[in-house]
């Protein structure tokens, strides 16, 4: 039985392009999460700690190891921390 060739190239090129592309998206997402991976199934819970997160350090994935709270950190309420106009 004959080995068509010519239909390899195709191959090689949708299979380099799909490569290219996946590996592209996980280093972008992965770069935005500050080299870690994506969250899944995220629920009230995880929700909160993000804001929390977000709310200490200026990030969702960010985290602190001092013991102690900024200033602005006085209230755990997100309506305290917003700004009235």
């Amino acid at each position: 039985m004959p080995v068509p060739w010519e239909a390899l190239i195709p191959f090689g090129l949708l299979t380099v392009m799909f490569g290219a592309a996946g590996t592209l998206l996980n280093t972008s997402k992965r770069l935005q999460n500050q080299g870690k991976g994506p969250r899944y199934n995220i629920d009230a819970w995880d929700e909160m700690m993000m804001d929390r997160d977000r709310r200490l350090t200026g990030h969702p994935r960010g985290q602190r190891s001092d013991p102690v709270a900024p200033d602005d950190f006085s209230t755990s309420s997100m309506w305290y921390t917003e700004r009235t106009r």
